[in-house]
């Protein structure tokens, strides 16, 4: 009797963790980006952004504390009122075998109170079934000002 209750329990737990599993949305390497930014410029929270680096990416962040202070420091790049959009990817038309991908991301706001556009471009790779940012790369100059 006791067994019978203990494999039916294992088999309702393992059966919950499978529909949970289902229920998440899909990763892309875009929306791991767009997230990332949108937590940094558009809800000002570092905290919402620390799901999408690698661990090296997230002592940084921390060490910052505020949204501004990494705006300036790891992104340089500080910015009121920003849309966002991906200006461009790298990545081979079936996903499945590209482990690693560079995203250009437009940024459209203010800086210093004037229009400004601007890009950062952003190195992600692929762990598991889960996509990360692992490097955000030096710039090579600005877009418009």
């Amino acid at each position: 009797m006791y067994r019978f209750i203990l494999i039916f329990s294992l088999l309702v737990l393992f059966g919950c963790e499978k529909v949970i599993e289902k229920t998440e949305a899909p990763q892309t390497p875009e929306s791991v980006t767009l997230s990332f930014f949108e937590a940094i410029y558009t809800d000002r929270d570092v905290s919402k952004a620390l799901p999408y680096v690698t661990p090296e990416m997230r002592e940084v962040l921390e060490h910052y504390h505020i949204a501004s202070s990494v705006q300036r420091h790891v992104l340089g790049l500080s910015m009121t009122n920003v849309t966002m959009s991906i200006d461009e990817i790298d990545i081979d038309f079936f996903r499945k075998f590209t482990d690693e991908v560079t995203i250009i991301v437009k940024m459209e706001g203010l800086k210093g109170g004037k229009p400004w556009i601007d890009d950062r471009t952003l190195r992600l790779e692929k762990r598991g079934k889960k996509w990360v940012i692992i490097e955000v790369l030096p710039e090579k100059g600005r877009i418009s000002g």
